[in-house]
């Protein structure tokens, strides 16, 4: 096991958490990646500081973010286009005459049959 001078803990910190293959773990992650190989005094409470102060973490902890309402059950049609979802698919690469780059997808909630219209 090897122990890391504490100059050199927020270097160890960033490789095993922020790195592309660190994959921004959960503070009990990289606690896991760590223990195995590293010590330094106190490195658990680091690994839980660290984690909660990396910025690209708290912007994609569901915790964090909007609360959403209530999710409420959706009446079952009794027959096709009674009933259907719209979404907008973008960001497509442009094509047609009118060098179109985005869809808008409709679904019959009956039959599931989509059509989608540039």
């Amino acid at each position: 096991m090897t122990v890391v001078d504490r100059s050199l803990i927020n270097l160890v910190l960033k490789e095993c958490h922020d790195i592309p293959f660190g994959g921004h773990l959960s503070d009990d992650r990289t606690r896991e990646k760590i223990k195995t190989c590293i010590w330094w005094q106190m490195w658990q409470t680091d690994v839980v500081e660290y984690c909660k102060t990396c910025d690209r973490c708290q912007k994609a902890n569901k915790s964090t973010g909007k609360r959403l309402g209530s999710m409420i059950k959706i009446q079952e049609p009794r027959k096709p286009w009674e009933i259907f979802h719209m979404d907008w698919v973008t960001g497509l690469p442009p094509g047609g005459y009118r060098s179109y780059n985005a869809c808008l997808v409709i679904a019959d909630r009956f039959s599931k049959i989509p059509i989608f219209l540039p």
